[in-house]
């Protein structure tokens, strides 16, 4: 497995499979670059497709100073992530590239085509997409995001941290619920994940998005504002939306014009949270859309 160089800190563990247009997949939470194991195999006789692990996620670095709000904020916020894939981007000497992600690794992958467009030629993203605004605390909202307060406190650090037999059930409870009602949760997948959530400071590192103080989602979409039309998005965006997302429900897509100046989006029939899995095939026709452009 390739590492980037270190850049603040932080060495990325990523893969390098296929050759032609470089097409870098950002991992989701709980997960890693293996989210994207079912779609590598459709785009790599087409493009050079580079799964990267986020900061505190898989084989990639990760620090963990929950004393140390500063360094969270800097470490795990979507700036700071967004900072080492735009740095992974120049190590690698690509450009043009199409950026995808879901979970965390959407807002990343938006937060760069933000921060640099010059180097995206296109976005494929699931959500988060921005536009919930203060609907985050509604009733039901709050009902399903619970786990993001819970795995800020020093609790979740004692009871699940290094706990392979607390891990495993945290994290099957989250992605079976939060899976499409048909798609049957692999218990590989579940193996795996707790092999990787279960190293001594993996659980706390791969949760620090959520423990920064305006990156968690909650308070990320409370204090949202409408960006003036010259800080939109302009850079030509692929929005696969699924129909039964706990966390993102469909009635949180009707302000995407206030955020993205060229974009279509798509409803995954069936489908949960977790797309990249539970419909490889679409993400891979709508990275081919943008491929067939270059």
């Amino acid at each position: 497995m390739p590492r980037s160089a270190p850049f603040e800190g932080f060495s990325l563990g990523y893969d390098r499979i296929g050759s032609g247009p470089a097409v870098i997949l950002l991992n989701g939470w709980p997960g890693d670059r293996h989210d994207y194991d079912l779609l590598v195999p459709r785009l790599s006789d087409r493009a050079e497709v580079i799964p990267v692990d986020l900061r505190g996620y898989g084989e990639s670095d990760k620090h963990s100073d929950v004393a140390g709000s500063e360094n969270m904020e800097n470490w795990y916020g979507v700036v700071g992530e967004a900072g080492a894939i735009i740095h992974l981007i120049g190590e690698l000497g690509l450009s043009n590239v199409i950026l995808g992600g879901y979970d965390v690794g959407s807002f990343v992958a938006q937060t760069v085509a933000s921060l640099r467009p010059d180097l995206v030629k296109g976005l494929v993203v699931s959500p988060p997409l921005p536009g919930a605004g203060r609907r985050i605390l509604e009733v039901e909202p709050v009902r399903v995001y619970w786990y993001s307060s819970f795995i800020r406190t020093p609790l979740a650090e004692e009871l699940l941290d290094g706990k392979p037999e607390a891990v495993r059930p945290f994290l099957h409870y989250l992605i079976s619920y939060w899976s499409g009602p048909n798609h049957v949760v692999e218990e590989a997948r579940i193996n795996h994940l707790t092999e990787i959530y279960s190293q001594p400071g993996t659980f706390i590192g791969g949760s620090g998005h959520y423990r920064t103080n305006w990156n968690n989602p909650v308070t990320f979409y409370a204090n949202e504002t409408t960006p003036p039309k010259n800080k939109r998005i302009t850079t030509p965006t692929s929005i696969l939306w699924a129909e039964f997302d706990p966390c993102f429900p469909l009635s949180w897509a009707d302000r995407l014009d206030d955020f993205f100046t060229d974009y279509k989006m798509e409803t995954l029939k069936g489908c949960g949270h977790f797309t990249p899995i539970e419909a490889p095939d679409r993400w891979a026709v709508a990275v081919k859309e943008h491929l067939a452009r270059q």
